[in-house]
């Protein structure tokens, strides 16, 4: 070897140190979430359809087993694709990214520059998610507008195909960015690195991987399947209007979850900025976790509630709608607050002065404000709006809570990700940091 190979070798594996440590049980652990999520997805919808009967069906049982018949070996191939492909939901799949792509690139929005990498390098992103999301929004109002509600249901009839779609996608872009990641010179995540292909392919191998100045994290983690969850929400929509003779007539409890939903996603698209600061952005790798958790997951599990109104359309009282409409609204408030004191901080302004702890390392840890009253308040925000958007589906089926469920177990496991990963930077100061805000997410209970 000769001594400038020597070199680079030794900066490479100083720059990107092996990971010697896994969460999720490893490798056995992440393969079964890798061959489970997409199951799940399905068995979401086959649980909950018109299709099989109800929400859980009736006579679930044998649900389950016509269930189990679609994913089995002796039905054949070419029954199983029948079920779950369709050819025009992937070409109408592809049209609605390379759109989302087409966007990104023609439409203008602020550059931000991301937080310094350990190679020193700077990175820098388009912010016009939101100009995006109008343009989707305007074209489909039109569109729906010009040929009638009946003319978008097409999301809700294909939804299996759709699905599938996604997945293809998620799986087809973790693959391609786990082979980019040998290229020379490629930055790798500090726990993407462990040298088991099975391993990295799920976590992500490469922090930031890019083609030219697309940054291929960045742009998934808000455009295509955030913007996809809205029109699907609309779809439903459409669908309850068709059957209900306009859309006059769509039910109070369909236009609540609608408003919650897309005034979340809203929300996330205007303060993209925001996002470059985050741990997805900053220290997680790009791989199958958040291809398929951003490009699949988020669209067809989360829009769930909408898909149930269409074949369950519930009326509630106007005392009842005020009440899940002023829980959303408190806990967007209690999100979107916490969130502003936050990046605010972060970027040098301190307007309400919150008072703050200085760590050993420089660091600066809020200690008043929302952020004195829980170490993620922005959680319990998170928290209350998808109870308020599981409540318009009533107590007739508990899947529809699904989201809240799997939600709160999620940024419960993020806050313990969290709070191991600040013990480890700040030592002995989280210590004292934990004494001064002692709850994780909820104020005097959690």
């Amino acid at each position: 070897m000769s001594k400038s190979d020597f070199r680079s070798e030794h900066k490479s594996s100083t720059l990107n140190p092996r990971t010697k440590s896994y969460e999720f049980s490893g490798p056995l652990g992440v393969f079964i979430i890798i061959i489970t999520v997409p199951i799940i997805m399905y068995g979401l919808y086959f649980g909950c359809s018109e299709e099989t009967g109800g929400c859980p069906p009736q006579g679930w049982f044998s649900s389950l087993t016509e269930m189990a018949r679609v994913f089995s070996v002796r039905e054949g191939l070419s029954k199983l694709a029948d079920r779950l492909w369709d050819a025009d939901a992937m070409l109408y799949y592809l049209a609605w990214y390379m759109f989302c792509v087409v966007s990104w690139a023609i439409l203008p929005g602020a550059t931000i520059e991301g937080k310094p990498l350990r190679n020193g390098e700077v990175k820098k992103y388009t912010a016009n998610a939101f100009s995006t999301f109008l343009l989707a929004l305007g074209i489909t109002s039109g569109y729906i507008f010009r040929f009638g509600p009946e003319s978008f249901t097409f999301l809700y009839e294909k939804w299996v195909g759709f699905h599938t779609a996604s997945i293809i996608m998620s799986f087809f872009q973790a693959f391609a960015v786990y082979l980019m990641s040998f290229r020379e010179g490629a930055l790798l995540a500090l726990g993407g690195n462990t040298g088991n292909p099975i391993y990295d392919f799920f976590i992500g191998r490469e922090l930031n991987p890019a083609i030219g100045s697309f940054d291929i994290k960045s742009f998934n983690e808000l455009r295509p399947g955030m913007m996809l969850w809205a029109l699907i929400d609309i779809s439903m929509a459409c669908e309850q209007a068709v059957r209900r003779g306009g859309l006059e007539n769509v039910t109070n409890s369909m236009w609540l979850v609608l408003v919650g939903h897309i005034g979340y996603i809203a929300d996330a698209l205007y303060n993209e900025p925001a996002l470059f600061t985050t741990m997805d952005i900053i220290s997680d790798g790009f791989g199958y976790m958040l291809s398929i958790g951003v490009l699949s997951w988020i669209p067809f599990t989360f829009s769930i509630q909408a898909r149930y109104l269409v074949f369950r359309q519930l009326e509630l009282s106007w005392p009842v709608s005020f009440g899940i409409f002023a829980l959303n609204a408190l806990g967007y408030w209690i999100f979107r607050e916490s969130n502003n004191e936050k990046n605010n901080f972060r970027n040098g302004r301190n307007p309400k002065n919150l008072k703050y702890m200085t760590t050993t390392t420089g660091s600066k840890l809020l200690i008043s404000g929302w952020w004195g009253l829980s170490r993620h308040p922005n959680y319990c925000g998170d928290l209350l709006m998808a109870l308020s958007w599981s409540l318009p589906t009533g107590f007739e089926t508990p899947i529809t809570y699904f989201y809240i469920i799997y939600f709160a177990t999620l940024l419960v496991h993020r806050q313990i990700r969290d709070d191991d990963h600040c013990a480890k930077k700040y030592g002995e100061d989280w210590e004292k940091y934990k004494k001064l805000v002692p709850y994780r997410i909820f104020p005097y209970v959690y």
